[in-house]
């Protein structure tokens, strides 16, 4: 495609110097300006005597020249700060537009997660967009081609009945003078033009390139509508030029006023007095161009307004589906915090009127059985409280007859020492019950309270230790403490922590089948963990997930040794959530078990990380040998016996004895 260049003369204004050539004048610009445009001042190939001869220069128009240069350094210093501050201020749009489109993206991405109408209507669109842009891109594609084919069927028919008619005209010519010839030319090329309101077709007429003879042709070239033979592509010239008489066409553009329209060109070869002629006819195809301009611009926006129709459909039936389901989540979200009198509106007859009458009756069974069950829960608490309180006098007294008993049991045979001694044990072992059952019936009731306060946590475990010290002697276990740290400062409730920690090691103790215990202390930057393992029968996995039930017991045939409720790792965890701690479990058979407490360091603070791990790797304590604080209960004496430091692996002199780690 080929556009016609036009050279446009350049203006004598501003060209250096007068038209006689005068140097140093000046010419005023489009603005008015007067350029000046100064001469050399001096000849460089001239003698001294011949400068000597030359004009001076005027002191004005040097002066004239430095205020141009002036002006145009500080214009330009102005034009370089202007662009500057111009690309400050699109730097900064796009720092504070950025912010907005992210939070735009993401605000999308939300929004496609979470909202299943959003993504089915979106969906949707982009499917009927891609939909129609595919189908609108082939409709277009055809209709062009067909008006294009059509348009070009007629031109090719009337470009041969023209070509004929031409030819037949200059083989009938009987003239011989140039300006018959001339006249000859110009009326038979107007004929083929077809001239009148509308322009039918342009011309380009052009004598065949590399021809010699005859030497006396008149006329060279000629076209309508002051059109030249640029217009026509290099190919088809060729083709028309190696073709002889057939003929060729090619898609051009061509000038008409101040715009380039499509065209057909047309070309064939045509004689007159022995000289070769290229005739190209030029159709215009604006008028097909506008129609299919039109024709895209009905397809765009009926496009546009079926997408929109799509879209307002899709939404509309997606929300009768999706509306009702997001009801339900609601609802049932609802149920969940225990609002138990929420229901869904039923409308119709239809699926979702049916699921939503289900959905309000399996609501409406299960606020009758959450009910039914609450109130049954809460008699029971309340009979537990009732019978353990009314326990308490009685129970009382029959001890108080058990001490003396017991006391006095020397005195008896050994039927009735006996006797005594299995009743006082008893006794103690239902105060025990009686304790805990009481305890517990303070949870169920909320009626437990924490009386927290800063304390280290080193005291409540050595504390632990010491009251275990009989059970451990007992048993012929080690207990060992170890902890990277000599003090941690905790602010919880050290009765209820002297409970749990106290349960953990009895415990172990009584599962550790005679094997070491350790008890092991880390803390970090927001919590504190205490872990007591043992290395005894163990529990699996489903049973330690069990294990904080109540008067749950792994093996039901084992004998209670040291008088356990079943209530203890119950009442510990009851008492870890009145911290806001975790209390885990962690067993496997043969390898022992392991007991994690971990604590916030601050009242109502929040546990990210355990400082120990559940599942012990080995028995190896944390911490480097330098840094390890011990604490071993002696099997034989029962009593707490400090292990010495060691810094750099060599003993630090002090008092106590010195154990080894077995």
């Amino acid at each position: 495609m080929v556009s016609d260049i036009k050279q446009v003369p350049e203006s004598p204004v501003g060209k250096t110097g007068t038209a006689d050539g005068t140097p140093g004048s000046t010419a005023p610009d489009s603005a008015g300006v007067q350029q000046v445009t100064p001469a050399p001042s001096v000849c460089p190939d001239a003698s001294p005597e011949e400068r000597e001869l030359l004009p001076e220069r005027p002191a004005k128009d040097a002066r004239s020249f430095s205020w141009l240069v002036a002006r145009t350094r500080i214009w330009t210093r102005r034009g370089l700060i202007l662009v500057l501050r111009v690309s400050r201020l699109v730097s900064l749009g796009v720092r504070q537009i950025r912010p907005g489109l992210r939070w735009v993206w993401r605000s999308l991405l939300r929004r496609w997660r979470r909202s299943l109408e959003f993504r089915t209507v979106l969906t949707t669109l982009l499917l009927a967009v891609t939909s129609f842009a595919i189908v609108g891109a082939y409709l277009s594609n055809q209709i062009a081609n067909n008006l294009f084919q059509e348009r070009l069927a007629q031109a090719e028919s009337e470009s041969r009945f023209n070509v004929k008619q031409v030819q037949d005209t200059f083989d009938g010519a009987q003239v011989t003078d140039q300006s018959s010839v001339i006249t000859l030319v110009y009326d038979t090329l107007t004929a083929v033009e077809g001239r009148g309101s509308v322009i039918q077709r342009r011309y380009v007429f052009e004598a065949a390139p590399e021809q010699t003879k005859p030497r006396n042709r008149w006329v060279e070239s000629r076209a309508s509508d002051q059109l030249t033979v640029r217009v026509i592509p290099p190919e088809l010239r060729k083709a028309v030029q190696s073709g002889g008489k057939q003929q060729f066409w090619a898609s051009t553009q061509f000038p008409v006023g101040n715009e380039d329209r499509p065209g057909i060109a047309v070309g064939n070869m045509v004689t007159f007095n022995g000289t070769a002629y290229e005739l190209y006819l030029i159709y215009d195809l604006n008028t097909a161009q506008q129609t299919l301009d039109e024709i895209q611009n009905v397809l765009w926006a009926g496009g546009a307004a079926l997408v929109i129709m799509i879209g307002a459909i899709a939404w509309y039936v997606t929300r009768n589906v999706v509306s009702p389901v997001s009801h339900a989540a609601v609802v049932s979200e609802k149920l969940a915090a225990g609002q138990l009198q929420e229901r869904m509106v039923v409308k119709g007859e239809d699926e979702v009127a049916r699921l939503g009458a289900s959905f309000n009756h399996m609501a409406a069974s299960l606020q009758e059985q959450i009910t039914q069950l609450a109130t049954l829960s809460q008699m029971q608490q309340r009979f537990v409280s009732d019978v353990s309180h009314e326990l308490r006098t009685p129970l009382t007294t029959v001890r108080m007859a058990a001490e003396v008993l017991f006391d006095a049991r020397e005195d008896f045979d050994p039927m009735n020492k006996r006797s005594a001694e299995l009743l006082y044990h008893q006794v103690e072992r239902f105060q025990s019950l009686l304790s805990d059952l009481l305890e517990i019936s303070r949870f169920d009731a909320g009626a437990a309270t924490l009386d927290a306060e800063p304390q280290d946590i080193f005291q409540v475990i050595t504390h632990v230790m010491e009251g275990a010290a009989p059970v451990a002697a007992e048993y012929g276990s080690d207990v060992r403490l170890n902890a990277r740290q000599k003090s941690i400062i905790v602010e919880m409730d050290s009765r209820r922590i002297d409970r749990i920690l106290r349960n953990l090691l009895l415990n172990a103790l009584e599962h550790g089948e005679g094997k070491p215990i350790h008890i092991s202390v880390a803390a970090n930057h927001d919590a504190v963990a205490v872990s007591v393992r043992d290395h005894g029968i163990g529990m699996t996995q489903t049973e330690a997930a069990r294990v904080f039930d109540r008067f749950w017991r792994a093996d039901p045939a084992r004998a209670r040794t040291t008088g356990g409720s079943g209530l203890g790792l119950s009442i510990a965890a009851e008492d870890t959530k009145l911290h806001n701690g975790w209390l885990q479990a962690w067993g496997r058979k043969g390898a022992g078990s392991n007991f994690r407490l971990t604590l916030p360091l601050r009242q109502g603070g929040t546990i990210v990380k355990s400082p120990l791990q559940l599942e012990p790797a080995d028995i190896e304590f944390p911490g480097s040998a330098s840094e390890r604080q011990m604490l071993v209960l002696d099997p034989e004496s029962g009593n707490t016996l400090p292990r010495p430091q060691t810094v750099g692996g060599k003993p630090v002199p002090g008092e106590g004895r010195a154990g080894e780690i077995s």
